[in-house]
């Protein structure tokens, strides 16, 4: 009774859901996967109420396969869990239970309560930090206060398998007609609550060609540097899901326009303030979108380390031009530029791994003389090397003769390998070449 007289007096009574029958939204029941349709028949046998939620209604109401299918349902947690054979309670922020079915794993969560900080009767409550943001949230409501606590209006649609309808709380399907990104709520609020939800914004625009309502994009610039307190790993989450979104290349240009790039997160200040680099970082992006888009497979590692890779080469020059050698002016390089990554962004240990071998063995490639190109052959990650190395080639940044001279010595036999292996530089050809690097060293980045 307290709770609905707040709501009234506040403002925040939600209008009757609008349910939509198949016939107007197209969605069949066979389009949810057998495993989210499997869970919803569970929970509704045991007296449970359950529903598809969130980005899938969305996708398949915009005609786009979804990746994954969520639940949404009363059950708490602890409901949940038992009901199947392999399900796992995670989270810490808000439970949530991971539900196994086959290879497929369907997240299940409770609804969500609207009254901030309202302690219940297991002790747990919504707790925020000093700037508003949501630390731990296992408030659990009614399914209006799950709608109205959902980021957007069009990730607030619910579609019941058993009687084929979409229940709206906010207008979100009119919205995906009319291609609008619109917040629930005040957006600023919203914004405090969880800073990631401005580059969730950004992302879900980019991706879905849609144009981000005035009072939603209104508070972004201004709330941008909330980001710094995010914790890096989620941060490192939702750049990963950006950049893997198959709209990298529009992700990019709209976090510039929103303010969300300059000293908030290095990786897009390389990414955007680099330009002698900018071909190069704009060739690694349509790569990727091309290969997201086509169903194949692309390597974090390979993205992350194109990225920066010119922040690396900047400093490499650098050193060299201060009188370090070259491979330990590289090792340097690397460090110095990956320890000021991860200050922002939760690079894991195997990642950042892999990107030092990209670049350690790019200079590697310079060498075609002996036993070397045979032994850089037989490195693990050549063909990763080898197409970072076409990438520069096709920037520009080396003579596409060398990247075509190794596209070659891959593909040719035993003794083709042979007869292509350069002669061994003398000692006046090697003092010659050591000149030509030295000169090419001093040259400003992206010059040599």
């Amino acid at each position: 009774m307290i709770r609905r007289f707040i709501q009234r007096v506040l403002g925040l009574r939600t209008a009757a859901p609008v349910r939509v029958p198949r016939a107007r939204h197209g969605i069949a029941r066979e389009a949810i996967s057998p495993a989210a349709r499997k869970v919803c028949e569970v929970l509704a046998a045991h007296g449970f109420s359950a529903y598809i939620v969130g980005g899938a209604v969305r996708d398949l109401l915009l005609g786009i396969a979804p990746k994954d299918f969520d639940v949404a349902t009363d059950a708490r947690p602890e409901e949940v869990k038992p009901l199947f054979r392999r399900a796992l309670l995670i989270g810490r922020r808000f439970r949530l239970v991971h539900v196994i079915i086959g290879g497929e794993t369907v997240e299940v969560s409770t609804f969500r309560g609207a009254a901030a900080g309202e302690a219940q009767a297991d002790g747990d409550s919504l707790v925020r930090d000093e700037h508003g943001r949501v630390l731990r949230d296992n408030v659990f409501g009614t399914q209006e206060e799950d709608a109205r606590r959902r980021d957007f209006t069009i990730n607030a649609l619910y579609y019941d398998p058993a009687t084929e309808e979409v229940i709206d709380y906010h207008g979100g399907m009119a919205d995906l007609k009319k291609r609008v990104l619109r917040m629930i709520g005040d957006p600023e609020e919203r914004y405090r609550e969880d800073p990631v939800r401005m580059l969730r914004a950004v992302r879900l625009a980019a991706k879905l060609g849609l144009t981000i309502d005035p009072a939603t994009r209104a508070p972004i610039r201004r709330l941008a540097p909330l980001l710094e307190h995010v914790p890096p790993a989620r941060l490192f989450e939702e750049m990963l899901k950006l950049l893997l979104s198959g709209h990298a290349s529009a992700c990019v240009r709209q976090l510039r326009d929103e303010g969300l790039s300059h000293g908030l997160l290095p990786l897009l200040d390389v990414i955007l303030e680099q330009p002698l680099g900018e071909r190069f970082v704009t060739l690694a992006l349509a790569q990727t979108d091309e290969r997201v888009l086509a169903g194949r497979p692309v390597s974090p590692a390979f993205l992350f380390a194109a990225l920066l890779w010119h922040q690396v080469l900047a400093a490499w020059k650098e050193r060299e031009r201060r009188g370090e050698r070259p491979i330990p002016a590289l090792e340097a390089a690397m460090d110095e530029v990956l320890d000021a990554q991860c200050e922002k962004l939760a690079l894991t240990r195997r990642l950042t791994a892999i990107m030092r071998e990209i670049w350690a063995m790019q200079p590697r490639f310079e060498q075609r003389s002996g036993s070397r190109p045979l032994r850089l052959l037989e490195s693990p990650r050549f063909r990763m090397a080898y197409d970072f190395l076409a990438l520069r080639a096709a920037s520009g940044e080396v003579p596409a003769e060398l990247e075509n001279w190794w596209r070659a010595f891959q593909q040719a036999d035993a003794e083709t390998r042979r007869a292509m292996l350069l002669p061994a530089a003398g000692p006046a050809k090697r003092r010659r070449r050591r000149r030509r690097g030295r000169k090419a060293a001093a040259a400003p980045a992206g010059e040599a």
